[in-house]
């Protein structure tokens, strides 16, 4: 997401606001990893530094359910960002230790050395990664959400013409919508609600019968209200990444090999299946493969 996040919360849900918000899919340049590392478990290549401390100190900005959240009735963070850099940390043999900051302040704190990672729904950019490397973890999009049950047999945004559709102002997943009028013979009806929690209302009501919003809130509020499905493709789907200050290759390379493993050995799928993010999820970990 962008520093422009909004944090629009309604039970356990926040959208993407603007639409460089989620990322695109676009390829950008890999960055070179450590010839050494081949072979290396990831704990073997956490740098002397980090592994002195016993910590890996990460930085997230709480807000982004089912991301980064807080537990109902608590301060206690928790959402696939949290249980990953757990899961990160095991991995390297280190203990996690969890910052909540500010937006704006997560890429200027990993170059001050306050934190060695930055995790926060961050999407992968070519501006981001003029300061930082990112180790891809996420792949995210907007996704259409219909009444549950699917009553109007909606599978693509094809068969969104000629329906009632609602869709957030000023969000990516609304140019999605609106590209694919431009395409529609009979156009869509299309109104617009001031968040996405909002417009499940109007298919609550039944004066629309279908929305597009970001894939990871929608999957949660889904398995949250069971009143809605979520259809399966991504549409401007991009990556999202662990922030790491590209003057620490070693930690980058430790991370990626980490995040790998987990991938390796299901623990990866199983978290975001958690959140009801698996439909989210790497076949492989990538190092800067985002935006270009």
């Amino acid at each position: 997401m962008s520093a422009m996040r909004k944090h629009l919360v309604i039970a356990m849900i926040a959208v993407c606001a603007v639409s460089a918000g989620c990322g695109r899919s676009t390829s950008g340049t890999a960055a070179r990893t450590d010839p050494s590392a081949a072979g290396k478990s990831a704990k073997e290549l956490v740098p002397e530094q980090v592994r002195k401390s016993g910590e890996l100190r990460m930085a997230t900005s709480e807000g982004y359910p089912p991301m980064e959240m807080y537990k109902p009735g608590t301060q206690e963070l928790t959402g696939v960002d949290i249980d990953l850099a757990a899961a990160i940390a095991g991995r390297l043999g280190l203990k996690v230790t969890t910052t909540n900051a500010a937006f704006d302040g997560l890429i200027p704190g990993l170059q001050s050395g306050r934190w060695d990672i930055a995790m926060s729904s961050l999407s992968d950019t070519e501006q981001r990664r003029k300061a930082v490397d990112f180790v891809d973890y996420f792949n995210a999009g907007g996704s259409i959400m219909v009444k549950k049950g699917n009553p109007e047999g909606i599978k693509s945004l094809e068969d969104l013409c000629g329906k009632k559709v609602v869709l957030a102002k000023g969000s990516s997943n609304l140019d999605i919508g609106l590209r694919q009028n431009d395409k529609c013979a009979q156009k869509m009806q299309i109104m617009q609600s001031e968040d996405a929690p909002t417009g499940l209302l109007t298919i609550d009501s039944g004066r629309s019968v279908a929305t597009i919003v970001d894939s990871p809130v929608g999957h949660m509020y889904a398995k949250e209200t069971g009143k809605y499905d979520v259809l399966p493709e991504q549409y401007d789907a991009g990556p999202w990444g662990i922030a790491i200050d590209k003057r620490n290759p070693a930690l980058r390379d430790a991370v990626a090999k980490a995040l790998q493993e987990l991938v390796d050995s299901g623990e990866y799928k199983q978290i975001l299946e958690k959140y009801g993010t698996g439909a989210n999820a790497l076949p492989k970990i990538t190092i800067n493969t985002g935006a270009s």
